[in-house]
Parts: structure tokens; sequence; C-alpha cells
């Protein structure tokens, strides 16, 4: 497998990023990651989407810091620093999955609380649930777990279109639109910085198309696995969706009905767009904080 690994040169100088690089290697791929905190501290693992990177934790990780905890942000492969395959066919939702579960072995994770949102949550979901052992509680933003056996919004139909067959992907552009706040210069510089030119963006342009929208799916029979084992969910499960996306609108009620560890919490949302961590970052630290204090 042909791997490529954007430049240190292209992370220089990020606005509120002064995190230093940390790298675990899952069968041959490096895969970034950002560590701060004390290491005895309880952790929190912060799982990004598509098409951003773990740039989009960083004004929770200073808040989570000071507050006494480990944070652990990833980025997941094909993403970020991370290694990125060089061909669509070495992509796969299942890969992922494995990749991503050889990390959190590889760090040795435990007793964590998981912050996922968009594909964080397709994967990060998955983990939780096939090692949660590993896991003290989750938080759910603006994500979820298809199984292919639900009803897809039109928007989301449209979105897997773009990404498959737009000539251009402008990765700037398609942030800001997922986010109410305005994004300056230097902040869509940094989440076009890990993608130098189209041959980075590979696993941006192929992950929408993973998403699970018929029964039959790939990941379809591994997620209503997943479901089955948070059916039985009794740690604490949060969900913090935001007023402001359109794709994972009410994507909170079937957690707030099937998992037992969700019953009695505060599943209210914080005003924002889709890129909910760029719009209300203290709203989610305090959420995710009371989720296990």
């Amino acid at each position: 497998m042909k791997l490529l690994r954007t430049p240190d040169r292209y992370f220089e100088n990020l606005p509120d990023f002064p995190y230093a690089p940390h790298y675990a290697e899952v069968d041959g791929v490096r895969i970034h990651y950002v560590d701060e905190g004390p290491h005895d501290a309880p952790p929190v693992l912060l799982m990004h989407g598509e098409p951003d990177w773990c740039y989009l934790y960083r004004h929770m990780i200073p808040p989570l810091v000071a507050a006494g905890r480990r944070v652990l942000a990833p980025d997941l492969v094909g993403f970020g620093r991370s290694d990125k395959p060089a061909r669509s066919a070495d992509h796969s939702y299942a890969q992922q999955v494995a990749w991503m579960a050889g990390w959190l072995h590889a760090v040795d994770v435990q007793n964590a609380t998981l912050f996922c949102q968009d594909w964080g949550s397709l994967i990060g979901l998955r983990l939780a649930a096939e090692h949660s052992q590993r896991f003290a509680a989750v938080v759910l933003s603006n994500g979820g777990l298809p199984t292919g056996d639900e009803h897809m919004p039109s928007i989301f139909k449209a979105w897997q279109a773009f990404a498959r067959w737009s000539p251009v992907f402008p990765i700037d552009r398609i942030m800001q639109s997922g986010c109410k706040r305005k994004l300056s210069k230097a902040e869509r510089r940094a989440y076009l910085a890990p993608f130098p030119s189209r041959r980075y963006r590979i696993a941006t342009r192929v992950y929408p198309s993973f998403v699970p929208t018929t029964p039959d799916n790939p990941a379809s029979d591994a997620n209503r696995a997943a479901w089955a084992t948070f059916e039985q969910w009794n740690k604490p499960f949060v969900t913090c969706f935001s007023t402001g996306d359109p794709v994972t609108r009410g994507g909170q009620r079937p957690w707030i009905e099937r998992v037992p560890g969700a019953k009695g919490r505060d599943h209210s949302r914080v005003r924002g767009g889709h890129f909910v961590q760029e719009d209300a970052p203290d709203e989610l630290v305090a959420r995710l904080l009371a989720a296990t204090a």
C-alpha cells in the first residue's frame, strides 16, 4: 500500500494549535495524535470527522486540560498528520475502524470519555462498542451510527454526490459552510494544511460514500451489533447536538430512547452548525465534564 505523508512544513504556525505531534504505528501506517495533560489523569478521546482533522478541537483542549483531564485527539488515517493511503481502494469503513482500534491499543487508552462527531462518531462509537472495557462514558454530537435501515435526508445524499463527482473539493469552504461563526483566513488555511494537493484528499472524497444508506451496506451488520451493545450500555451516554445542523437534526432521539445510560441526562442542544466544535467549544466542554462528574 502506497502511503502519502504531508510534509511538516505545512503545519507550521497554525493559529491556536501549539501542540507537539505524537505518533503511533499500526500495521505500517503512522497515526498522529495530540496528547495533552498528565498521563495519569482521566482521559478524554476527541474524534474528528470529515473533511477536517484534530485541529477542529483546538479550542476544547485547553479547558479540558485545565479541568484535570488528559486529552487525546487523533487524526484519522487519511487526514491531518496521519498517513494517507494513496488509492481509494485502500480505504474502507472497516479498515478505518481497524486502524483506530490498533491505535487505541497502541496508546493503551483506558477508562476514557469519548467525544465524537460526524465520521468521528461512526468510528468512535464502533470503538466504544467493540472495546467497551476501555470507555467510561460517551458524549455524542452531530453524528450517529447508521445501519442503512433509517431514512437518510436528501441533503446528505446530495453531499455524497458532491463529494464523489464535483471537479473541485474546497475543504476550507466546506468547513465554513458547516460553521455559524466566520472562520479567519488563517483558520481556513489550517483546515487545508494536511491536503496540499488533490492526491492528499482521497479520504476526504471517498468517506461520504461509505456511510451506510441501505440495509445491505458492508458495514450494516457491524453497526447493528454495536447498537445491540449500546442497548445494554449503562455507563453515562450524553447527546449534545447543535441547533443548526440540517444533516443530523433529530439524530439524538434514538440514543435517548434506546441507551439505558442516556436516561435522565441533559440532552439539550447547543447553538451552532454541523461543526459545533467551532461554534460552542465551551458549552461542549461543560457538557463533557458534567457527563462524568
